[in-house]
């Protein structure tokens, strides 16, 4: 067996130099394994995607070495992209009960079936070619996180998923520090390690410091409560249960995704819900404000979620007053700090308190902190580092949290997606990328946006449109109607009837043009038409609309 045989390759598809998509491939000859298949939400350019997900053409080019998928936990960042993945390569997927619950969710929605789901628990050890994959319990912000460990030919690769080291947890399932040790014993090779809050000092605060928050917040509220978190923390949905419960309150969840969530956690026991405390939303008008807490979505922002519709006074349901109390448990995830913004803007208009502010202490992050980072690395002592989940310099700051507990810089990778970082028995390196990018998903198409389109889009945003219609005969050219305009999103046609007027007077310039030069074919036509009519508008409006000129023939 030659050298690049004995070579094993770490592939990462998503997740680094960006928050979110996060998706990692592991290789050694003809076996793949993928960790995670993830989303991420869309930035303020991408004018009307839905959401990204991973290029996975590297995948699909190489389907049918591909053997498994195992997902550290439930979140969508890790496994929003699955049901695109499993379109396209249908292997066995295995994660934790709670996981595959909310997976099977997702892929019903997207009718995908006959996939095969292999629930696995901490401590199991399953079979994959080559590898001895390992689950490990970990903290996380949703019950049932895990790293995965990954007994290879060359050494044993342990990929942590999102962490942190709380010690006062909402379950009481802690992370298996024992086994971390262990694995350390044995001497872990490669450490892929979550770098989220690689920039932020100290130690990441406890969930339990949120339900502290929730208690003395609704003992003192004589008003509504309403609350917003994401949708599958459910360590958090369940301390606000408890503690409205403590405080004679019922409980309304509005949310396709919280009600779906909170079920099928309900269902596989990861939250308890005493049925005299769970009211249906309709059910509020029955109670006073004194003896309600809502829990909704929408602590993003969301323009169609059920917080946003409240803030605007379009909720059929609830419907924001003063004396209500919202409280945001949430920070936004970057990118949407203009809609929790203007979300909160429109509640105080509508007389609510609103409780939104990190030092409020109703959110805590459920990612390591740089404490708890150098914690993990002395306890593994990898022999290479490669910093994951992040944006670049999260990744760097791990990079340098390393050297500063002796790490040799050569040893520690920051890599980017489709960089396939190399390792053999005696050496690791960064070899040749592979495809790797995003995908833009817009309704039901999945990769037909691209770049000239958004450009368009952005194009159409800012200065709108024109619309040039001329009828022109066949066989001599002449222009039987027209040139008509039509403008939208450019200027308010009564009230610029001379700017129009005078385009069309460009219009029939550059026609004529045409007729001089025997200037027969459409798209030279067009071309003519829209440089004369561009050039005109930029002078007259300094602006540029997109200008679509339409030749019918008879």
């Amino acid at each position: 067996m030659s050298e690049n045989d004995k070579r094993l390759q770490i592939i990462p598809l998503g997740g680094l130099g960006e928050i979110g998509k996060n998706m990692m491939v592991i290789r050694y000859q003809d076996i793949i394994i993928v960790i995670d298949a993830g989303l991420m939400f869309p930035e303020e350019e991408l004018l009307g995607i839905d959401i990204v997900i991973p290029d996975i053409s590297y995948l699909t080019e190489n389907r049918d070495k591909v053997k498994a998928i195992i997902l550290t936990h439930g979140h969508e960042d890790h496994v929003g992209a699955l049901p695109y993945l499993l379109k396209e390569i249908n292997v066995p997927v295995y994660g934790s009960r709670l996981t595959l619950g909310l997976v099977e969710n997702k892929l019903k929605e997207h009718h995908i079936g006959k996939t095969t789901m292999v629930p696995v628990k901490p401590r199991d050890i399953i079979d994959i070619g080559p590898f001895k994959v390992e689950f490990i319990r970990v903290v996380h912000s949703i019950p049932d996180a895990m790293a995965i460990a990954i007994h290879s030919p060359l050494g044993i690769l342990l990929h942590t998923g999102d962490f942190k080291l709380d010690q006062t947890t909402i379950d009481g399932e802690l992370v298996d520090y024992r086994k971390l040790a262990e694995l350390g014993e044995k001497g872990i090779m490669v450490l892929m390690s979550d770098s989220t809050n690689a920039d932020r000092p100290g130690y990441t605060s406890s969930e339990r410091l949120v339900g502290d928050t929730f208690e003395e917040l609704i003992g003192k509220c004589q008003g509504r409560i309403i609350v917003t978190t994401f949708a599958s923390n459910v360590h958090r949905v369940q301390q606000a249960i408890i503690t409205a419960q403590r405080h004679g309150r019922k409980v309304a969840l509005v949310g396709r995704s919280l009600i779906n969530n909170v079920t099928i956690a309900k269902e596989l026991g990861y939250i308890d819900i005493p049925p005299d405390c769970w009211i249906e939303i309709e059910e509020i008008k029955n109670f006073q404000p004194n003896e309600l807490l809502i829990m909704t979505t929408g602590s993003q922002g969301e323009p169609m979620s059920a917080l946003t519709r409240m803030a605007m006074a379009d909720h059929r349901w609830v419907v924001i007053q003063p004396g209500d109390t919202v409280v945001i448990s949430a920070t936004p995830i970057p990118g949407n700090e203009k809609l929790v913004a203007k979300t909160v803007d429109h509640l105080f208009r509508q007389g609510a308190e609103v409780i939104y502010e990190r030092s409020a202490n109703v959110h805590v992050s459920g990612h390591a902190s740089q404490e708890e980072l150098k914690i993990m690395i002395n306890l593994l002592r990898p022999h290479y580092l490669i910093p994951i989940h992040g944006e670049f310099r999260h990744l760097m700051r791990h990079a340098r949290i390393a050297e500063s507990l002796g790490m040799s810089s050569s040893n520690i990778f920051v890599a980017e997606n489709g960089q396939v970082i190399e390792v053999g028995e005696n050496k690791a390196c960064l070899g040749n990328k592979v495809t790797a990018g995003r995908v833009l998903v817009d309704g039901l198409g999945v990769g037909d946006v691209g770049n000239i389109v958004l450009r368009d889009r952005k194009q159409l945003s800012q200065d709108g449109i024109i619309i040039v219609v001329v009828t022109i005969q066949k066989e001599t050219g002449v222009v039987l109607a027209g040139p008509d305009i039509v403008s939208r999103g450019f200027v308010y046609v009564r009230e610029s009837e001379q700017l129009i007027e005078d385009s069309r007077e460009k219009v029939r310039e550059a026609l004529t043009v045409c007729s001089e030069r025997n200037i027969k074919e459409w798209a030279a036509i067009k071309s003519q038409i829209r440089d004369g009519l561009s050039k005109f508008l930029y002078e007259q409006t300094r602006r540029r609309p997109m200008i679509m000129p339409i030749i019918m023939e008879v």
